[in-house]
Order: structure tokens, then C-alpha cells, then sequence
């Protein structure tokens, strides 16, 4: 459902940054199979305590946010590894939409209520794949969920190959819902399937007749795909959004790694100021695996100086 979101408006619009790293290592929360969607019951104060700088700040500098749910790890396979049924898991998820809206509102904050759809698979690797038409099937219990409660859109986060990311983008046409995908990359540049960046978009983008709303690239340091958006080409133009890692490790070293790499915030902000004059539509800045309010707060004052 290609549609004109509120956030394509030509400026630059904050998301958060790693949700999971920074309640377990930030907070000493443990988060079984790294899912922070269980903290909707019994443990909201958590997410307050995430979401509630970063809301701070886009009050305090005007920025208008996409708030993710937390919600990457509330689909069927995962839910069900963590004891929960099919109608918990839609349960959570609307849950999650209310949650982050009327966290915004209470804040006072222009929000974009974003339902953050995670992989099937780990999210680092590619594992076992799935047909498109499968993707659609799997992702639907998720994104109707979503699109039900009310969010605004809904993103595939983390896609590691590209039948899937059609997947989340049939499941919300079909739930009514816009989406975008986020793709990873490994160091060189490339999804964990192998395939080029530039190649994923175009094919996600020649399978659904570009219905993807756009598109972004998360889970990965600049550095790993800076020398991909200097070689051009017209799927840039579909290239809209960035959550990157603090961290240059690659995602083998992170998924091994005990202690968390925060890397240099103002580094950090530095690159994505490189990244902006790259991508001539970039529109949403926020962080991914270990990144926190510090990085967004130090990124979004590098792209929209007081």
C-alpha cells in the first residue's frame, strides 16, 4: 500500500535505537531468544525507562519520531519457543501499539506508530528460507495484529533475504497496512543470502510493483555499506531510512560478543552525516544493536543543528 506518510515530508525524523541491548546490558534485564515483547505484561516500567529519553528528547528539539513497538521477536515461531499462543502473541502486539502511542501523546511528541516486524530466522543469519507466498502467510497474524490497533505502518526489520521482505510487504497489503522493509548487511556490504543491496531493492521492488513504502538498512555499521551507496544508481532513490550498529564488529563477533561495544557516539553521528549527503532522501535516523538515546540524541544533532 504505497501511501504519503507523514515522515516523507523532506525532513528528518528521530526513531530509538537498540531496544534489546539496551535493556539487557543498559537496565540487567534478561531477554530470553531476545524478545522485549513479553515486557508488555508485567514489565512496562522497562520500556518506560527505554523509550522515555528518547521521547524527551524529540519534545525538547521539536523532531518529529517513528516510534517502533517492541515487538521484533512477536511472531509465531518465537512466541511459541517463549510459551505464548498464537492469541497472546496478537494480544501483545495491539498491546504494543497502545503502548508506544500513548507514550508519545503523554510525552507530546509527533509520532509515527511503526510495528516492528522481526524475522521468521535469527536476524543474523539467513538460516531456513521461506517463498514469498510462505512470508505472507507466516508475517499475517503479526501485521493484522498491528494494522488492527491502529499503527500507522508497519516494517519488516532485519531482512536477511528477500522472499521474506516480499513476504512482510504482501501481509501488509493484504492487512491494509504500508509497509517498509530494512535490510542487513554483513561487513561487505551484502544481505547474509549473499545478494547485493542494491539488487534486494530492486527485486522486492519489481515483485510487488514498488509497494513498499521504502526502504532502510539496519543491524549493520556504516562502514560496512558506505562503499554500496557511493557506487549510485536509481534505488537510492527508494532508500529512505538507517538504524545502524554502534559497534563495526560483524554480526558473527556481536553474536558472540558477552559485552556490549557502545563504539564512539560522535563517531557514530559523523558517519551518518556522511551517510546523509549520500542518500539524498534519507528521513529516518535512529540506532540499532548498542546504540542508545546518546547516539540518536548525538546523531540527530549532527543532521538537524539547533
Amino acid at each position: 500500500m504505497r501511501t504519503t506518510l507523514p515522515h516523507l515530508d523532506g525532513k528528518i525524523w528521530m526513531a530509538d535505537g537498540g531496544l534489546e541491548t539496551s535493556i539487557i546490558f543498559g537496565q540487567g534485564v534478561d531477554l530470553p531468544d531476545f524478545a522485549a515483547f513479553p515486557l508488555l505484561d508485567g514489565g512496562r516500567r522497562h520500556l518506560d525507562d527505554y523509550y522515555g529519553p528518547y521521547l524527551r528528547h524529540a519534545r525538547r528539539r521539536g523532531l518529529g519520531m517513528v516510534v517502533d513497538t517492541p515487538t521484533w521477536r512477536a511472531n509465531s515461531d518465537w512466541g511459541a519457543r517463549l510459551g505464548f499462543s498464537r492469541e497472546a502473541l496478537a494480544r501483545l502486539n495491539r498491546a504494543s501499539v497502545h503502548y508506544v502511542r500513548e507514550s508519545a501523546e503523554r510525552a507530546g511528541v509527533e509520532a509515527v506508530i511503526n510495528g516492528a516486524i522481526g524475522p521468521r530466522g535469527d536476524g543474523y543469519v539467513v538460516g531456513a528460507t521461506m517463498s514469498a507466498a510462505e512470508a505472507a502467510r507466516y508475517h499475517a497474524l503479526q501485521t493484522r495484529a498491528l494494522a488492527e490497533a491502529g499503527a500507522h505502518m508497519v516494517t519488516g526489520v532485519t531482512m536477511t533475504h528477500v522472499d521474506e521482505a516480499i513476504g512482510v510487504v504482501e501481509a501488509a497489503r493484504n492487512a491494509g497496512i504500508p509497509a517498509a522493509i530494512s535490510f542487513t548487511v554483513e561487513t561487505d556490504g551484502r544481505l547474509p543470502s549473499g545478494q547485493a543491496l542494491p539488487d534486494a531493492v530492486e527485486a522486492v521492488d519489481a515483485a510487488t510493483g514498488s509497494e513498499a513504502a521504502y526502504f532502510m538498512v539496519n543491524c549493520a555499521h556504516p562502514t560496512h555499506f558506505r562503499h554500496v551507496l557511493d557506487e549510485g544508481g536509481r534505488w537510492l532513490e527508494r532508500i529512505r531510512g538507517v538504524r545502524a550498529n554502534a559497534s563495526r564488529a560483524s554480526h558473527a563477533e556481536l553474536d558472540a560478543a558477552e559485552e556490549l561495544d557502545r563504539g564512539d557516539p560522535r563517531e557514530l553521528a559523523d558517519d551518518y552525516a556522511s551517510l546523509h549527503r549520500a542518500i539524498p532522501g534519507l528521513a529516518v535516523v535512529g540506532g540499532c544493536c548498542g546504540t542508545d538515546h546518546e547516539h540518536v540524541a548525538a546523531i540527530t544533532e549532527a543532521l538537524v543543528p539547533v
